[in-house]
């Protein structure tokens, strides 16, 4: 009678082979997991921006939209490096008109953005006159926000931002945006605006940016280009 075979157990060599294998099938599944989680880091990034700049640009083309053209006062200027302008409010119940500005600067930490102020609900010129000059002080050092007074404004940072240029449309043609006193003294207002935005490298949103707005009673049409 034959003596039972002894179960044959595994060989150090074999052990080790199994236990480099499955550190392998470990590596390999947290590289794809990583490869993952950064993809979906990567497009809620890309869709962030996607969204923070869709919502920019519908308030700058809700600024120009309102712009209103009062008697004593500038409906816009463009001095180079910031766009100012006087807008009605939105709530017809309580008629007033807000002064806003546009420009670019750097925040808190460094990063170049495009910056929006706002003044509060204007009812006299003497009030306007004061916001249009806290928005150029604003513009320049930021402080048009930090005053306390009754006309202290709301700034709002947005985007990271290169660099950004406007042109206008008149006498058939697109130029330079101008300041104020070369607009025809009639309107007031070129018969569109063209924005241009440099956006910085990054993962998300790169490169130029062009979006034209025409001037509703612009007797021009809107496939100007």
């Amino acid at each position: 009678m034959k003596a039972p075979r002894r179960a044959r157990g595994f060989t150090l060599i074999e052990l080790m082979v199994a236990v480099a294998v499955m550190a392998l099938l470990a590596l390999v599944s947290w590289r794809g997991l990583d490869g993952m989680a950064r993809a979906q880091a990567q497009n809620r990034e890309r869709g962030d921006a996607v969204l923070a700049l869709q919502a920019t640009l519908l308030q700058w083309t809700a600024d120009l939209d309102a712009i209103t053209v009062l008697s004593q006062t500038r409906a816009l200027d463009w001095d180079g490096r910031t766009l100012r302008l006087t807008r009605r409010s939105t709530d017809t119940a309580q008629p007033m008109v807000y002064v806003v500005a546009w420009t670019q600067r750097a925040d808190a930490g460094g990063v170049v953005r495009w910056f929006r102020w706002q003044s509060p609900g204007l009812t006299t010129r003497p009030a306007w006159q004061q916001a249009w000059d806290r928005a150029a002080a604003w513009a320049q050092d930021g402080s048009g926000s930090s005053n306390s007074n009754e006309l202290r404004g709301t700034e709002l940072g947005l985007m990271p931002l290169d660099s950004w240029q406007l042109l206008y449309y008149r006498n058939d043609a697109w130029s330079p945006a101008v300041g104020a006193e070369a607009l025809t003294t009639s309107t007031q207002l070129p018969d569109g605006v063209r924005l241009v935005l440099s956006l910085p490298p990054g993962p998300a949103l790169a490169g130029l940016i062009t979006r034209d707005w025409v001037r509703p009673t612009a007797a021009v049409a809107k496939t100007t280009s």
